[in-house]
């Protein structure tokens, strides 16, 4: 998925301004959170039936995206 746009959001009074899925109060770094814990694609959505599998991938990209834009600069 390489427009993420269409899914995640980002409202200032929404879950203190994080990246939350399309509108909802479940975060990026919610779902991030759940998949880095070993959970699978589906045992969130069941656990979470408003997401969907296209909204997982969202939150992937997004984070890809988001991981582009840090850089260290050498000493």
């Amino acid at each position: 998925m390489t427009n993420y746009s269409d899914y995640i959001t980002l409202e200032a009074g929404k879950r203190s301004g994080k990246a939350c899925i399309r509108g909802m109060r479940i975060t990026v770094q919610d779902v991030l959170s759940y998949l880095a814990s070993g959970m699978s694609h589906q045992e969130i959505i069941s656990d979470f039936p408003e997401l969907t599998e296209n909204d997982i991938l969202a939150c992937l990209a997004y984070a890809a995206d988001s991981e582009k834009k840090y850089v260290i600069a050498a000493a």
